[in-house]
Formats: structure tokens, C-alpha cells, sequence
């Protein structure tokens, strides 16, 4: 029993993670053709992704291999109940990738805006398609003992559609934030102004994810049952209301990152330029810890299901009555052990490496790029 939960806590770890990671180069993608105002800015802002989006999807990747190792009734379940949605998230981040290497094979002004656009609709459609799985794994999918009795079109009610909507812009807000700290100049302004802006938005869809989880959900009983753990949405709430002091000024930062370069800018602008991007960065940080803690959120309202049934609640999906046995589990937590941090401290030093601002000067000089 201690490793089954261990592990749906490790599960639910590996799906947070991956939103957080790939939430930004999601977000990115998406605002890109509306914040850039030429190619230069646009290959500032894919080049601000290009060495880590991949390595973000590894834990999508993990996040799959854990479920199909630690709860694999509830992987088949998942990969059948859901499959047409499962399926069309594949072929978007298929498109999605194939868009990025294949956008500067050529200098063609369609050949990338053609790229440019599939970049951002599979962007956008990974987003919204994992919002509405989730959603409809937190409402509950129509199945008992004889099977799944539902359909993709049932899929699309209005608590599933508002979770995907809840994704995109959490994760466009989060895109918005990741490129107001890793661009400069205008975009990084225009970048900043829109993350202030599309707070609000967050925070009002947000509030309407809470409200309609309490009618259309069963993710209350467990906060009614236990009122401690109300601790986690309310550090949700927390973390989203420091993202919005961290934000501060729309257009400060950006301002201070001009292209000019530090020759056209003073000691006193360039302290202050600093702490700015200081405040951005640590916004950003609180915009990983929100997304983390919205996913735990969900995940603690659902203890012990995985998936729960509409149908018959003696057919939910539970971590006990879907996991691997105790020695496939007791393998699999020495596994984790070992290579998890191993790629935790390789991603770590990936983003050590990158950490810097990318240089519109120095993107323009490339002969090639994305």
C-alpha cells in the first residue's frame, strides 16, 4: 500500500513537471506570431526554446512509461477510454516538432509562415486536448464492469472544455513570462505587457475551474473529508497571487534588456534593469510552482482513483485495484531513484548553460537559423 502511493504521488510529480516544462515552450509557440514583429524576432523567440523544448518532452515520455509500469489498468484504461484524444495530442506534437527543425531548411517566406502557423495551431491543440483529458478523468468517464460507454463527442462538455481552456492560457501566460525573461527590447516588453494582461484572464478562468469542480466533480470530497488538505489550492492561490506582485510594471524589464546593448545605458538604469529581470525571473518561478500545485490540486481531490466512473463508482479505477505488484513497484522506486535525479541534474545544467538572454544582435548575425 505505501508503494501505491508513493507512486501516485511520483505520478503526479512526472505529469506536473511536464506541464511546467513544456507549458512554457507550448505558451512560446503559441504568442510567437502575434508578439514578433519580423523574423528576427521570431527566431529570437523559437531560439529562446530551441535548446530545451526537446528535453522538456522527456518527461511526457517518463510521465507515459511511469503509468504503464506503476498502474497499468489504469495506462490501458487512459489509452483506450481517451484514444482518439490521445491519438490527435501525438499528432500534434508530431506536427509540432517536425515544424521546428523543418522551419529554416528553406529562406522561403511561406515555407516558414507555413511552419510558423503549424508550430502554433499543434501548440495550441496539444494544450487544449490535454486540458479536456484531464478534465473528463476529474469528472469521471462513463464506464462500469461491461466497459466504456462513451464517446469523443461526449468528451466535450462544458467542465472538459473549460479545464482545456484553463490549460491554454496557463500556459500561454506561463509562454508569455518564459519570453519577457529570455528575450530583450521590445519583444521582451510586449512580452511582459501581455503576461500582466493574460493574468487576469488566468485568474478569473481559474476561478470558474474552482466553482464548476465542486458541481460537476467529485475532486470536494476529499477536501471536505479532510480539510488539511486545503492547504494545497490555497498555496495554488498563493502562488499565483505572488506571480502577479512578481510581474509588477508590464514593460520595466523589457525596457531595461534594450538591444542597444550596455554602452547606451547607465550605472543607476542598468542596477535597476537588473532587478527587474530579477522580479521577472522569480514571476516565472511562480508561475512553475502555480501550474505544479493546479496539478496537485486535481490529483489530491482524486485520491485513490485514477480514473473514476460516472457509471458505477464500485468501476473507478483506483490505485490499488490498477497497480503493478509489490516487486515490479519495489524495482521501479530503485530504478527512479537512480536515473531520475541523474536527468534532473542534466536538465538542471542544460538551463545553466542557456540562462542567458537571447541577443537579437546575435540571431541577426547568424547566417542560419530556426
Amino acid at each position: 500500500m505505501a508503494l501505491q502511493i508513493l507512486w501516485f504521488v511520483l505520478w503526479g510529480v512526472l505529469w506536473g513537471v511536464y506541464f511546467m516544462l513544456d507549458g512554457f515552450d507550448f505558451g512560446a509557440v503559441m504568442l510567437r506570431n502575434f508578439l514578433a514583429h519580423d523574423e528576427i524576432d521570431r527566431r529570437v523567440a523559437l531560439t529562446s526554446i530551441g535548446p530545451v523544448w526537446d528535453g522538456n518532452e522527456v518527461w511526457l515520455i517518463t510521465a507515459g512509461g511511469a503509468t504503464f509500469a506503476a498502474f497499468p489498468v489504469t495506462y490501458a484504461s487512459m489509452f483506450s477510454f481517451l484514444y482518439l484524444a490521445m491519438l490527435l495530442i501525438l499528432f500534434s506534437l508530431i506536427v509540432r516538432g517536425v515544424a521546428v527543425e523543418y522551419r529554416g531548411k528553406s529562406e522561403a517566406l511561406r515555407w516558414r509562415s507555413m511552419w510558423d502557423w503549424a508550430m502554433a495551431i499543434a501548440s495550441l491543440s496539444a494544450s487544449f486536448l490535454f486540458g479536456l483529458a484531464f478534465g473528463n478523468i476529474f469528472r469521471g468517464l462513463a464506464f462500469d464492469a461491461s466497459g466504456y460507454h462513451g464517446t469523443f463527442g461526449g468528451l466535450w462538455n462544458g467542465y472538459g472544455i473549460l479545464t482545456g481552456l484553463l490549460f491554454v492560457v496557463v500556459f500561454l501566460q506561463h509562454g508569455a513570462l518564459w519570453l519577457a525573461v529570455k528575450s530583450e527590447g521590445d519583444l521582451a516588453a510586449r512580452a511582459h505587457r501581455l503576461a500582466g494582461r493574460l493574468w487576469f484572464v488566468l485568474l478569473a478562468i481559474a476561478a470558474l475551474f474552482l466553482v464548476a469542480s465542486a458541481f460537476a466533480s467529485k475532486l470536494i470530497g476529499n477536501y471536505l473529508a479532510h480539510p488539511v488538505l486545503l492547504a494545497v489550492p490555497l498555496l495554488a492561490v498563493c502562488a499565483l497571487l505572488v506571480e502577479r506582485l512578481l510581474i509588477g510594471r508590464p514593460g520595466a524589464a523589457g525596457a531595461s534588456a534594450a538591444a542597444s546593448g550596455p554602452a547606451g545605458r547607465s550605472a543607476s538604469s542598468e542596477a535597476s534593469g537588473r532587478k527587474a529581470n530579477g522580479r521577472l525571473l522569480w514571476a516565472f518561478f511562480a508561475s512553475c510552482a502555480t501550474i505544479l500545485l493546479v496539478v496537485a490540486t486535481g490529483l489530491v481531490g482524486l485520491y485513490p482513483n485514477l480514473i473514476p466512473s460516472t457509471l458505477d463508482p464500485a468501476a473507478n479505477i483506483t490505485i490499488f485495484n490498477s497497480s503493478s505488484g509489490a516487486y515490479t513497484l519495489r524495482v521501479m522506486t530503485v530504478v527512479a531513484c537512480i536515473f531520475v535525479p541523474i536527468v534532473i541534474v542534466y536538465q538542471l545544467l542544460v538551463y545553466r548553460f542557456f540562462r542567458g538572454r537571447v541577443s537579437r544582435v546575435e540571431v541577426a548575425e547568424e547566417t542560419e537559423g530556426y
